[in-house]
């Protein structure tokens, strides 16, 4: 009796968490490499989520680049037109890279000034495992960067994009020298 009890409550945990990661919003990047689909956490980091989420179905994304690419440590976009105009955002989200994620290959983070709450539209995507970007302190040094998904299909895809040639440009380092365009960012079972 016990073993069928003990059988029972495994099987639900088992459906019970089976049936959150179901829950969890994905979304798909169409980029002008493949598509890329990222799984969001709003469970660890709500803000973050929503914030993303709320660019995702304005059609913000849609004709931006990634305009910030650095093999072995992360491709960077949402924030410039392919004409690398930058374009207008919201107010900056609160960091929460104090929820427990790393920045770890296939994660997806907000991007940010030196200022720890200064996110806006901007996301990166890391390539390698950066712990230097993980959250150490609640000082402006130690805050890091907020890692709100991770990528489950087209890690491919942003292997192509970190490896693409990449020069300098105005402002601009490590800006593709033939533009990676998000040509649409669309939340799956919309």
């Amino acid at each position: 009796m016990f073993h069928r009890l003990l059988g029972l409550v495994a099987l639900m945990l088992f459906v019970s968490s089976h049936a959150q990661a179901a829950q969890a919003p994905r979304v798909k990047l169409t980029t002008s490499m493949g598509e890329v689909v990222i799984e969001l956490a709003p469970d660890k980091a709500p803000v973050s989520v929503e914030n993303f989420l709320g660019y995702v179905r304005a059609g913000f994304y849609d004709g931006t680049v990634f305009h910030r690419v650095i093999d072995g440590f992360m491709i960077q976009g949402g924030g410039f037109g392919e004409d690398m105009v930058k374009r207008e955002t919201r107010d900056p989200v609160r960091n929460e890279a104090d929820n427990g994620l790393r920045n770890i290959a296939g994660t997806v983070a907000l991007a940010r000034t030196s200022e720890p709450h200064s996110a806006t539209s901007q996301f990166f995507i890391n390539v390698a495992d950066n712990a230097s970007l993980d959250h150490r302190s609640r000082d402006p040094r130690g805050w890091g960067y907020a890692v709100f998904g991770r990528v489950v299909e087209g890690m491919d895809v942003v292997n192509r994009i970190k490896s693409v040639a990449t020069g300098n440009r105005g402002p601009f380092q490590d800006l593709p020298r033939e533009a990676v365009v998000i040509r649409s960012a669309t939340v799956l079972g919309d």
